[in-house]
């Protein structure tokens, strides 16, 4: 792909008009620069779209081999970059290789050899060890947010899935913090860096950090002030909580759940659906509080997300700058909250910051819409636009009243106000879309 046909690509499938300077720069690497680069910049400065560009203009025709090979720590992340690289690459073909999902799905997927492939390290070198798929031929390695793919955690599978990239000859490594030295097994012994984190500071004015102290230990009550004090002001948006450990999520969650708020819970023990469900309805705004560990504090892309909040502290600096990367992305602003009990001692790493005074307001936690689960998706040949004509032929919604229509592997999500809903619901469980009986329940 030449470099003059990048921009207008960009702009008709990303919307975006103007490459950032660091997108700049990563376009117009040389091959032989990215022999090994390595890349810092900040949570949403458009990482994503900065290594696609260089990686699409290495590509050979398509061949029916593995050319590239893309590697995230998360799930979610590797949804993202999938996405964004489909769409910036129709021609070619790429598969997504992530727990949770359907083996038998991704193994249908691998029956023709993708050209490029995006993957966790654990489901790559499962279907490597099966025979699934084959990646000597393997030319171009990206490993996103590689301080944590590189990690101890993943450092044997990823030693074990370079051994089989036998012909690699370019690596691009990202992240938007720094990590220590690179093991031996990464082909790479001086990188070229690209380094944007000053960009950080930057982050810091869009995203202002304001200390909320707590009366004792436990943050509950503090939190459901905070919440509606946002929610009085009409500032409570889409707010991500963060805390440390998945019962302390649980716990959150059901304890503002019996309080009214409209939220859902999001953490490492739950199955791909209830995660890919919990984002969806995050997305559109029916449940705009999510609760959440430190899985969604990489790889979350969630247009308009306002607040952060820090129920717990975050246990590193590197988790401070994920947890903040959720909010003021692309340029937009947000606000940090971090609640503190008596005994916790604030971080250096946390300045500057202010202090809030909570003043008592409560406006409601409760959105007023509600999303509808359709037992149908793109496997069943459910489009957006099938969704959209059922709601408004079929069940008399108004357009106008339609929020956001999502459309899964093997389920669909619609957004309506919560009365409109009711109606929808009203006609059955079980309801024609596109000649065939579809469920239909509440998200």
């Amino acid at each position: 792909m030449r470099e003059k046909e990048f921009l207008p690509l960009v702009s008709t499938k990303l919307g975006i008009e103007t490459l950032n300077d660091m997108q700049q720069a990563m376009l117009a690497a040389t091959p032989e620069a990215i022999r090994g680069l390595m890349l810092l910049a900040p949570t949403g400065s458009g990482k994503t779209l900065a290594f696609a560009l260089p990686l699409l203009k290495m590509l050979n025709p398509p061949a029916g081999r593995v050319q590239a090979v893309v590697i995230a720590p998360g799930r979610e992340l590797v949804m993202q970059i999938a996405s964004v690289l489909s769409k910036l690459a129709p021609a070619y073909r790429l598969v997504a290789l992530y727990g949770g999902r359907s083996v038998s799905d991704e193994v249908n997927s691998l029956s023709v050899a993708p050209d490029i492939v995006v993957a966790t390290p654990g489901r790559l070198l499962d279907h490597i060890r099966r025979r699934n798929i084959d990646i000597i031929s393997c030319r171009i390695v990206v490993l996103d947010e590689f301080d944590k793919s590189l990690s101890l955690g993943f450092e044997q599978e990823m030693k074990r899935i370079f051994a089989h990239m036998k012909n690699l000859s370019r690596v691009i490594l990202t992240s938007a913090t720094e990590a220590p030295s690179l093991p031996d097994f990464v082909p790479v012994t001086d990188p070229l860096r690209l380094d944007y984190l000053s960009g950080a500071e930057e982050l810091k004015q869009r995203a202002p950090v304001h200390i909320v102290a707590a009366d004792g230990p436990d943050k509950l009550e503090c939190l459901l002030a905070l919440l509606q004090q946002l929610a009085a002001e009409g500032e409570i948006g889409r707010t991500a909580v963060f805390v440390n450990h998945r019962e302390s999520a649980e716990r959150v969650y059901k304890w503002l759940a019996a309080k009214g708020a409209s939220c859902v819970l999001y953490h490492g023990a739950l199955d791909q659906t209830a995660r890919e469900k919990a984002l969806a309805l995050f997305r559109a705004g029916s449940r705009p509080l999510l609760i959440t560990t430190d899985l969604a504090a990489r790889g979350l892309d969630v247009e308009g997300v306002d607040n952060v909040v820090h129920y717990h502290l975050p246990p590193t600096p590197e988790d401070w700058t994920h947890r903040n990367g959720r909010t003021a992305r692309a340029g937009k602003t947000g606000n940090v909250y971090v609640l503190k009990a008596p005994a916790e001692t604030l971080p250096e790493y946390m300045l500057p910051y202010d202090e809030l005074s909570l003043t008592g307001t409560k406006g409601s936690l409760s959105s007023g819409l509600e999303t509808l689960w359709i037992g149908a998706g793109k496997r069943e040949k459910i489009s957006r636009g099938d969704l959209l004509g059922w709601l408004t032929k079929e069940c008399g919604v108004p357009g106008s009243e339609i929020g956001r229509l999502e459309v899964a592997d093997h389920f669909s999500l619609a957004t309506l106000p919560a009365t409109e809903a009711r109606r929808v619901l009203a006609r059955g469980k079980n309801q024609r879309i596109k000649g065939s009986n579809r469920r239909i329940m509440r998200a």
